[in-house]
């Protein structure tokens, strides 16, 4: 290395590097990212170079490779039927069901292909049936056992064994799409999450066809114009919430048949509203019998070995994304949604867990070299590229969002400037800082600087989700926003006339807690459903600790429908608030101007396009005529968060007309003084005319 190194001086080092360095654009956009070119460099080639094997040097399109739900799972062909598995450990595969008693035969053994680890059965058309069960039976090398095949795309649970069974699903007439060519809107994207099972009022797991009927018009009355679904892959247990998958490329059965969620997605369409899903492949369930745990006799079949194939935290396995098998099965997995279901894209689930060795437990990420000191996972952050790529390959206008809590720079930039090529990130530190804030901090002690600079906090060539609570704030011990706010009250004291202060609090910082975090977004904003409008309990899923109880695994649209409770003033403005935003073209490109700031006062001021927002969060002080240099003109109230219609004082006259006051100091600069009564702990937005 000395004698190498020795034949290039500094200068000729130093040139090399700004080359390196010139050709990612994630440097050019953050100088303070060059002293990791080379590593930048080398995780970027190490996907190219992935990609030209897997695609045979451009042979194959990325698309066209990430396939195999065509080839492996049971097919019905001109001749009969087609089943292909890969089991490169296996010594014999048969097929059992219901067409042969769940007895092995000799026409249901599936033969190997030569010189592959994959296994094939031709069978006739009288062989099997749609809705008939089946698994397979595998033997390899000291043991055999009954499992359910990795490619497919139907399970279903006796409701009295438990019994988990592959289902053959091949219905005579398919799904006739009535939208086609549908095209999500992102300016900006307003994302409702959800999960089908809890969707309902009633205590039960509700249905594709109950969220299409019942829930999706909420939705789209909302304004939001893209739901992201949790829970869809198939998972054994139902209180995993959907995370511990078993069948990557089955439609969690529990809530209807693949043709119903088709129909929730086509419906959404028809109104405009995209639906992305949370994926996971990031870990699965560590189940034999219903999993990938030990499929043919091999437990690393899909999964890393030794110390790292079990996930420390999760009771989980994590695959071995080094293996061009394992990148196969999931690029095909992320095709196969899109094009099987039309989904419009994925929220990525467990970012951080994949990109580190560590799974991004117990380490702080103070600073650029956390992210290039040899912790990462090269194959995870591969696959994350690819599965980009192909993504956006199949539908260029795919959303994908990566929830990713390390901060690692280039996961929203583009592949071609060195980036993973998401499109948007997850901006986590917004939640874990208004419940720090919350938790922490006295009301008049909350500072207007500090909550500016938390929500805009973010990288500039990165776009980002901005949220201020999730599902994960929503479950079993933690707290939603609304509840740290009020806590127990809300039991009491949420029936109008008899609000007491603690209700009025939670009610007007509910409120403008969500108006400062989305208006200040710059991708999109993220609700989790009822939390728009309060809703007042944790979600538990049915588990032995509560007696399998479905008591807070629904959700209650009674409480926001009943017009003599307040949770309708939440909604109400959650509606006013996230249709305002819609109208106005181009938000996301739109500029944040500050206007001002003054943490004593506690007043927060900003501009975006031609709205005014301004904040007053002080606990008990209010100002008349608070004046503030904006542009010229004449200014209208168009939201108030203090308007008795959203639970508000009224405290201000909304019709009145705001004309800025002349200034010859600021008379070039075309800027006047606007000054506002602005009421204790309310927010107002100005339209400028």
């Amino acid at each position: 290395m000395k004698n190498k190194t020795s034949h290039h001086p500094k200068g000729a080092e130093k040139k090399h590097k700004e080359e390196v360095a010139s050709e990612l654009g994630i440097i050019r956009n953050d100088p303070y990212l060059e002293p990791y070119a080379n590593a930048i460099r080398g995780r970027h080639e190490h996907a190219m170079v992935t990609q030209r094997r897997l695609t045979q040097n451009g042979k194959l399109t990325l698309s066209e490779f990430a396939s195999g739900h065509h080839y492996f799972g049971l097919h019905p062909t001109a001749e009969g039927w087609v089943f292909r598995e890969w089991a490169p450990h296996a010594t014999a595969i048969y097929l059992v069901g219901d067409f042969n008693n769940w007895e092995e035969r000799p026409e249901y053994a599936a033969k190997r292909i030569e010189g592959t680890g994959n296994w094939e059965l031709m069978m006739d058309k009288t062989s099997i049936h749609h809705g008939d069960l089946y698994k397979m039976h595998v033997y390899w090398e000291g043991g055999q056992g009954e499992r359910i095949p990795a490619w497919v795309n139907r399970v279903v649970q006796d409701n009295h064994t438990k019994i988990f069974s592959a289902q053959v699903w091949c219905p005579e007439e398919p799904y006739a799409w009535k939208t086609t060519n549908f095209k999500a809107s992102r300016d900006p994207l307003f994302i409702y999450e959800c999960h089908i099972g809890m969707a309902q009022d009633a205590e039960k797991v509700g249905t594709y066809t109950e969220f299409k009927d019942y829930v999706l018009p909420r939705i789209v009355k909302a304004g939001y114009n893209c739901i992201q679904i949790m829970a869809i892959q198939e998972h054994p247990y139902y209180g995993s919430f959907g995370y511990h998958v078993s069948s990557f490329f089955a439609a969690s059965s529990r809530f209807g048949t693949p043709e119903e969620l088709k129909e929730l997605i086509d419906a959404a369409h028809q109104q405009g509203v995209a639906v992305i899903m949370d994926i996971v492949h990031s870990h699965a369930v560590k189940n034999e019998l219903e999993g990938l745990g030990n499929l043919a006799g091999d437990p690393n079949q899909y999964f890393c070995s030794s110390d790292r194939r079990e996930h420390p935290a999760w009771d989980s396995l994590c695959f071995d994304y080094g293996k061009d098998e394992v990148m196969h099965f999931l690029l095909s997995n992320c095709k196969y949604w899109l094009e099987e279901f039309h989904f419009d894209g994925f929220r990525f689930d467990g970012v951080t867990s994949m990109l580190y060795y560590s799974h991004g437990l117990g380490e702080a990420f103070t600073n650029y070299s956390d992210y290039y000191n040899g912790h990462q996972d090269g194959d995870a952050i591969c696959y994350l590229t690819l599965a980009n790529q192909v993504i956006h390959e199949v539908n260029p206008d795919a959303i994908t969002i990566a929830e990713e809590v390390s901060g690692m720079p280039g996961l929203a930039a583009k592949v071609k400037d060195g980036g993973l090529g998401f499109d948007y990130r997850m901006s986590m530190n917004i939640p874990d800082f208004w419940i720090k804030t919350i938790k922490e901090l006295k009301d008049e002690d909350w500072k207007p600087s500090s909550i500016f600079w938390e929500i805009k906090n973010r990288r500039s060539d990165e776009q980002t989700i901005s949220y201020c609570e999730s599902h994960d704030q929503a479950l079993v011990g933690d707290k939603t926003i609304i509840f740290r706010l009020i806590d127990a009250d809300m039991y009491w004291h949420f029936k109008k006339g008899d609000e007491n202060a603690l209700v009025h609090r939670g009610i007007a910082l509910h409120k403008m807690i969500r108006l400062v975090t989305a208006s200040t977004m710059n991708g999109g904003y993220l609700n989790f459903m009822g939390n728009e409008f309060g809703h007042p309990e944790w979600i538990d899923f049915p588990r032995e600790g509560n007696g399998w109880s479905h008591k807070y695994a629904r959700r209650q649209w009674n409480l926001v429908d009943n017009q003599e409770l307040d949770y309708h003033y939440l909604g109400d403005f959650d509606r006013a608030m996230v249709n305002l935003l819609k109208s106005q073209k181009g938000f996301n490109k739109t500029a944040i101007q500050e206007i001002w700031h003054h943490d004593g006062d506690q007043i927060l001021c900003y501009m975006r396009g031609d709205l005014v927002f301004v904040f007053n969060f002080s606990p008990s002080q209010s100002f008349v005529d608070y004046g503030f240099l904006a542009p010229a003109g004449s200014y209208q109230v168009v939201l108030n968060t203090d308007n008795p219609k959203f639970g508000g004082h009224g405290l201000t006259d909304d019709s009145v007309e705001h004309l800025t006051n002349f200034d010859p100091l600021y008379k070039e600069a075309n800027k006047g003084w606007l000054k506002l009564y602005i009421p204790a702990r309310s927010a107002m937005v100005l339209k400028k005319r």
